[in-house]
């Protein structure tokens, strides 16, 4: 029916109709886009505009971000400081996902019908990416705003899904062998 080409990813999403709530998701959505714009994000793209590191490893700049948003989560996990999501009444596993569209495990789209989601993405930072998307059938459903950076990792992720299940096969020919 459809010649989308799809790579196995055991993935979670939440989501809903947009209805008559797009005002309130569309918020949600560009919140999270500046989830990474905390005060060490925010001063590291300071001194980067500046040029002031020039001289540092990026990939150690990054990992020292990161961990100081790990001690902040950590801090917020103590005192009982959640990050306040929108209630999305539906969950689904995603069983593949191709470069602008996935599909569910179960039927629960309605095609044609414009929904809002979250996926948990396991990727570096680990994080729920938002997406609006549109179903095309029950199963499948084609994403029509991501960000960019969301985008970027979600190929990162197909791409890498892909490799693995390629080496997986190569594994179980050789030991057929």
């Amino acid at each position: 029916m459809h010649d989308i080409r799809f790579v196995a990813a055991p993935l979670k999403i939440v989501f809903d109709e947009v209805l008559d709530q797009e005002g309130e998701y569309k918020r949600e959505y560009d919140q999270l886009s500046n989830a990474d714009e905390d005060t060490v994000g925010q001063w590291l793209k300071l001194a980067k505009a500046r040029g002031e590191t020039g001289e540092s490893d990026p990939v150690l700049l990054t990992l020292l971000v990161e961990l100081h948003r790990k001690i902040d989560d950590l801090s917020a996990f103590i005192k009982d400081e959640k990050p306040e999501f929108l209630h999305l009444s539906q969950e689904a596993n995603i069983e593949g996902i191709g470069f602008e569209h996935f599909r569910l495990q179960e039927a629960k789209l309605h095609p044609h019908i414009k929904y809002y989601g979250r996926v948990l993405m396991p990727v570096f930072p680990k994080r729920e990416i938002p997406i609006f998307f549109i179903a095309v059938d029950e199963k499948i459903a084609k994403i029509f705003l991501i960000h960019d950076k969301d985008s970027k990792d979600w190929s990162a992720y197909l791409s890498a899904r892909e490799r693995a299940l390629i080496r997986e096969m190569k594994a179980m020919r050789e030991g057929e062998s």
